[in-house]
């Protein structure tokens, strides 16, 4: 089949999984999401409340979690991930707990994504867990790396000890045949993370991806990071693991390098990162037997490009190298037709209890209001499906 611009616009196939009920709350949530007074007041409010440990939980429940969460339990995942299932749709899991700064979390993150990995294995629609290197060890630490400071004896077991829990669930994963994607972080945090990415990928990814890093195109320097990576990748003999993303801290980069004097990180406008995450996916397709590649993204015209470059390059639609992505709740236009056109197509899928995954929320809808047009489409393709329904 012939793509163009209009594989997108299938909303019978994209909501096909919803039911009127559904659509419906989900029209009232988007309707909600886009407006920005309505995101801030709410937000502010229900970081209140979860400072003074008021009853929140059920109330998110019946409103976004539901909606962009897979559930509180494995078991709970479980449903949503037979009903993704039934429509081709594989599962990208996420813990999606705020973790905080200490020996006992770290611990605590390590025996939950262990399970995690666990969870994926048994069930082949999981086809990654994706974990935080900062839920294995303190954001501080990282930070002094990164400047050049010479670590204390302390801090020295501190980093041992983050590779050694890296180093479990590395194992574990390439046990149960699951890929572990790392998520990016901050920019002046970002490079011992690479560091450590890196080291474990050479000594993972032989047969198969088990580790794969997360470039944020949304920086200048990334496009130029994806290059090296691949070359390193082909001299050491191991496959490099690639999750393609924008970026997740985009105000925060810009305000922290102006309150410290230095150059952004940050491309300058939107042109320009739609250009190198673009590149990016070239470049990963192009060398696809030495690269697997995650392309996780909401553009519309990105997806398309790579899908059409796939087929341009005579790459199967499903090949195992090949993975998209977009979160659980967004995107079914994107995710749903991509599936059904063959391409493996997946979902991000954040679970865990309701109260620790409230900031997960806030976030993500405070992103949305910043993204322009995006909660406005989601909201017209719901509306579009709805009217369709009415007609049928």
């Amino acid at each position: 089949m012939k793509l163009n611009n209009n594989i997108f616009e299938n909303t019978e196939v994209a909501f096909a999984h919803l039911t009127n009920s559904d659509l419906q709350r989900a029209k009232l949530l988007f309707s909600t999401v886009g407006n920005p007074l309505l995101v801030s007041a709410g937000s502010s409010a229900a970081n209140l409340a979860i400072k003074l440990r008021l009853p929140v939980s059920f109330l998110f429940r019946l409103t976004v979690y539901d909606h962009f969460c897979g559930g509180e339990t494995f078991e709970e995942c479980k449903k949503v991930i037979e009903h993704l299932a039934e429509n081709n749709v594989g599962v990208l899991l996420n813990y999606g707990v705020e973790l905080k700064e200490t020996e006992e979390d770290f611990e605590a993150s390590v025996k939950e994504n262990l399970s995690a990995i666990r969870f994926a294995g048994e069930n082949a629609t999981v086809k990654s867990v994706c974990i935080k290197l900062t839920g294995m060890g303190r954001f501080g630490l990282f930070e002094k790396i990164q400047t050049g400071n010479e670590l204390n004896k302390q801090e020295q077991k501190e980093l041992t000890q983050v590779k050694q829990r890296f180093h479990k669930l590395c194992k574990e994963a390439a046990k149960q045949q699951v890929a572990l994607y790392v998520d990016a972080e901050e920019s002046w945090i970002q490079d011992p993370l690479d560091a450590i990415v890196e080291e474990f990928m050479a000594e993972y990814n032989r047969q198969f991806a088990v580790v794969c890093n997360t470039f944020q195109m949304y920086r200048h320097d990334r496009l130029a990071y994806l290059e090296q990576q691949v070359l390193k990748a082909k001299k050491l003999g191991y496959i490099l693991g690639a999750k393609l993303v924008r970026g997740a801290y985009m105000e925060k980069e810009r305000e922290r390098a102006v309150a410290l004097g230095y150059p952004s990180p940050i491309h300058k406008n939107k042109k320009a990162v739609d250009a190198d995450f673009d590149g990016a996916v070239n470049l990963c397709l192009e060398d696809i037997a030495q690269v697997y590649v995650c392309i996780a993204s909401h553009s519309e015209p990105s997806n398309l490009a790579a899908m059409q470059k796939i087929d341009e390059l005579k790459i199967e639609r499903n090949h195992p190298h090949i993975w998209f992505s977009q979160l659980y709740g967004m995107g079914d236009n994107i995710t749903f037709n991509q599936s059904k056109l063959g391409y493996n197509a997946t979902k991000y899928l954040p679970y865990g209890p309701v109260r620790e995954v409230i900031p997960y929320l806030i976030r993500r809808a405070q992103e949305n209001t910043s993204v322009a047009g995006q909660t406005g489409r989601e909201l017209s393709l719901i509306q579009q499906e709805i009217m369709r329904r009415k007609n049928c």
